[in-house]
């Protein structure tokens, strides 16, 4: 694989610099939300995207009968990484997980209606797969959907449903086969989130943001509005969380605060001395920038592996997600540890090492370790797709 970019994809970048110029708004980036800045959850954040769409930037990868340019995915690569260096929405959730799933197994309906919305960003959605006895095990949802007349009806509970309070729609895995292995027997819906049945009650992270557990109640859905065929959610299910794992855990964000953190060393004294002579400190940097680097060429390999067509690489999403939000991790512990006492303060105080931005990193990072499939569940997959070990190992 080629590690460098072309000549057209430098430039796309550039150009993507000058529109972010541009529209440079406080109000729509925000780098201190680390990885939840991707949410599109203001109007002035749905303005920005929407203004994304008219530059053709939403959908560049979809066939052209979808209104996409069916270009490499290099290029969506470049926009997401750009976009989270500033701490901007992403494209990851309308664009990949729901927009890629539908072009793929959705019916004509489901096409037409929402296609064209999400290329405009007219439309939001959430995404429901976690309950309460099933959270980055996915396969153990319970939620359930009954066959009735012109369609189903939903009961149960989900949770962790970042979105829920300000989407339109919701994405949402339900067990219409309860006697079937918990892998099959599971389909997906799309449902309004102003529908009557729903409640949504709000959870607050580590992080400061707001997460949702949703309540649904004898909500019905048409037939029109299941998701490919019925029992076969759990797999487009696997293929849209391939796509999560690498598209929402950008690499821009790790690298800056890496940078940030190598800034401190090389300024700052402790005792009259250099922090940048110190040989502990000095160990610690270079190990951090050399992981760092492995982590921006697996984000590659991933966009490598999935220039070859078919479904997203499924080892290499994991293998990428896996290793890139323990690093993120293992970079928020260092910041702390070298930066000392001092980094217990709030984000944005002044006079905090690095403005504080060490505080939140750590209470971010450990939200990104979970979201997409905890990193226990990412070595199983390695486990048992890269490496061939039996399921009980």
């Amino acid at each position: 694989m080629d590690f460098e970019f072309s000549p057209e994809q430098t430039a796309f970048v550039k150009e993507v610099e000058s529109f972010l110029d541009a529209h440079d708004d406080p109000d729509v980036f925000d780098v201190t939300r680390e990885n939840m800045a991707q949410i599109v959850d203001t109007p002035a954040r749905r303005s920005f995207m929407a203004e994304m769409g008219q530059q053709g930037w939403l959908g560049m990868t979809w066939p052209t009968q979808y209104g996409g340019k069916e270009g490499e995915g290099v290029y969506e690569y470049l926009l997401n990484e750009q976009l989270a260096r500033r701490g901007g929405p992403q494209i990851g959730k309308g664009v990949g997980i729901i927009g890629k799933t539908l072009i793929r197994h959705g019916n004509d309906k489901l096409k037409a209606e929402f296609l064209p919305k999400i290329l405009r960003n007219e439309v939001e959605f959430a995404v429901g797969y976690s309950e309460p006895n099933a959270g980055s095990d996915a396969a153990s949802m319970q939620l359930k959907a009954t066959k009735v007349d012109g369609g189903w009806t939903l009961n149960g509970q989900k949770t962790w449903t970042t979105s829920a309070h300000f989407a339109e729609w919701y994405w949402v895995g339900a067990r219409t086969d309860p006697d079937a292995q918990k892998h099959f027997g599971i389909t997906l819906f799309l449902v309004p989130l102003d529908q009557p049945g729903i409640t949504i009650n709000a959870i607050w992270t580590m992080g400061d943001e707001r997460t949702n557990e949703v309540y649904l109640d004898d909500v019905f859905v048409p037939d029109d509005y299941v998701v490919g065929e019925l029992n076969r959610g759990f797999q487009y299910i696997s293929e849209a969380l391939d796509l999560e794992r690498f598209t929402m855990f950008t690499f821009s964000p790790i690298a800056q605060r890496l940078e940030l953190l190598i800034e401190y060393v090389k300024t700052t004294t402790r005792d009259g001395e250099p922090l940048r002579d110190d040989q502990v400190i000095r160990q610690r940097i270079a190990q951090l920038s050399t992981e760092a680097e492995v982590a921006r060429v697996m984000g590659l390999r991933f966009v490598f592996e999935s220039a070859k067509g078919g479904a997203a690489p499924t080892s290499e999403a994991s293998e990428y997600k896996l290793f890139a939000t323990e690093l993120s991790k293992r970079v928020a512990d260092a910041s702390m540890d070298i930066a000392g006492p001092g980094t217990q303060l709030r984000v944005k105080t002044p006079d905090a090492p690095m403005a504080g931005r060490a505080e939140s990193t750590y209470r971010y990072t450990v939200i990104d370790t979970i979201g997409g499939g905890a990193s226990e569940i990412q070595k199983n997959i390695i486990a048992r797709r890269k490496l061939g070990l039996p399921k009980n190992f």
